[in-house]
């Protein structure tokens, strides 16, 4: 059923360069008529990774393959029961790989969604672009500084559409909030995101052979060999700092997004991130439990604070998120959010990401005549399509999603280091700390390396 053999890296990137240099872009003469797609217009898609988000992301993907305008005809896992479920999800029209290089090799394959661990961002993004492939990948977008450098130059060069996941920028409520914001709240001097903490690994689970249905070293891709645990994958792998990063560079990924967005920061960074935390005090997963971090940004000025644990500064009752409509919280991610304060007034919103939420005020909110509109994303997948089809900048575009993961990334090492850290947005890098800036990249395995 799938392809076991490996392909070396120098041959790989031979026979992609070639693809790299053509990358699709349809041209007009190809769209069908009055709206409907032509017979060029179909995006040929590949998913690189199957598991639970991926089938979500297969899902959303469902508008866009009933009106003619996507089709996924491959798909590659590292686990062959999620292969063959995958198979049997897709149809036998889609092509099955285990190594997602061969998928890459293919030239009628116009896009991928990338949905693999964290740690597979940076490299399969980078060798998507290579390919010449349209890329939308799961967040956050990287793990280190040094990946995240080099897929915006990647993707730079291959001129291709890409899409970070954050999906909270393009939710209904999130351009209700983003509105709200714009016109009521004034210059906003803090965004204050709360979470609740990470969890602790208390199962003394040993090291053992891994499943027969696993490929491990392709699992691990990137990463430093270590053996193989249950309690490394599928979703544990978010409380390992140097695969998933805790639920800062998680759910963090998610609401600072949004805050980036709506207050029109993309591009910009903190000039210093200082941070503290708990570590686990037993077990495998080593992401701070309890975690504050202070992001300061200048011209203008505001901050921006990350707090995961059960007794956030931010008030309970803020926390708490509102009926929906009398008698009904129907929230699927009460345990988090933002407090906007501004100089006219708080905001608040909970979830940032498929479950944003909007506090009351904002989605009752009539705007006045002369209000300033926001954009509004026709869906996450779709405001993609549109940057495949017109070359129009995506909501969550590939800068913007490393400028969010390097909030994540720079938490992480300052709570790691135990002080504060100094970023210069200009030059991507920390500054007057050499050890700190050593950790802005790390070694990878071959051939699994950027």
């Amino acid at each position: 059923m799938s392809h076991s053999s490996k392909v070396k890296r120098r041959e790989f990137l031979a026979a992609s360069a070639a693809v790299a240099s053509a990358p699709l872009i349809l041209p007009q003469a190809v769209l069908g008529a009055q709206g409907k797609a032509g017979a060029n217009d179909r995006v040929q898609v590949g998913f690189i990774g199957f598991g639970g988000r991926a089938k979500s992301l297969y899902s959303e993907l469902g508008g866009l393959m009933q009106k003619g305008e996507a089709e996924v005809v491959a798909v590659c896992e590292v686990d062959e029961n999620r292969l063959t479920a995958a198979s049997k999800a897709i149809g036998p029209h889609a092509a099955v790989y285990r190594d997602y290089r061969y998928l890459l090799e293919r030239k009628d394959i116009d896009a991928v969604v990338i949905s693999t661990p964290d740690h597979w961002h940076g490299v399969q993004f980078v060798h998507s672009a290579q390919s010449g492939k349209h890329i939308y990948c799961e967040k956050p977008a990287c793990c280190t500084i040094e990946e995240g450098k080099a897929m915006i130059a990647a993707a730079k060069a291959a001129g291709v559409a890409t899409q970070i996941g954050s999906q909270g920028r393009s939710q209904p409520e999130a351009y209700l909030a983003h509105r709200y914001i714009v016109n009521n709240l004034g210059k906003v001097s803090k965004v204050h995101c709360f979470h609740y903490p990470s969890p602790v690994d208390e199962s003394e689970t040993p090291d053992s052979a891994p499943p027969p249905e696993l490929d491990w070293d392709l699992w691990l891709g990137p990463l430093r060999w270590r053996p193989y645990n249950a309690r490394y994958l599928p979703g544990t792998f978010r409380w390992l700092l140097e695969s998933g990063g805790g639920q800062i560079r998680d759910r963090g990924a998610h609401v600072m997004s949004c805050a980036m967005w709506w207050l029109g920061q993309d591009g910009t960074g903190p000039v210093t991130v200082e941070a503290t935390g708990t570590p686990p005090p037993k077990g495998l997963w080593d992401s701070a439990v309890d975690m504050y971090v202070t992001y300061t940004f200048k011209n203008p000025d505001w901050t921006l604070i990350w707090e995961q644990n059960d007794h956030c500064a931010v008030p309970a009752e803020e926390r708490k998120p509102e009926e929906f409509k009398d008698g009904v919280t129907a929230i699927s991610r009460p345990g988090y959010g933002a407090t906007y304060y501004g100089e006219n007034g708080t905001f608040v919103h909970w979830g940032g990401d498929g479950g944003t939420w909007a506090e009351r005020k904002a989605r009752q909110w009539v705007p006045p005549a002369g209000f300033q509109d926001v954009y509004q994303s026709p869906g996450h997948m779709e405001d993609w399509f549109e940057g495949i089809k017109t070359g129009k900048k995506t909501i969550m575009n590939i800068e913007a999603g490393v400028g969010v993961s390097n909030l994540c990334v720079l938490g992480n090492l300052s709570y790691l280091l135990g002080r504060k850290l100094e970023w210069d947005q200009a030059r991507q890098e920390i500054v007057g700390d050499e050890q700190a800036a050593r950790l802005m990249s790390r070694p990878q395995r071959y051939p699994y390396h950027l």
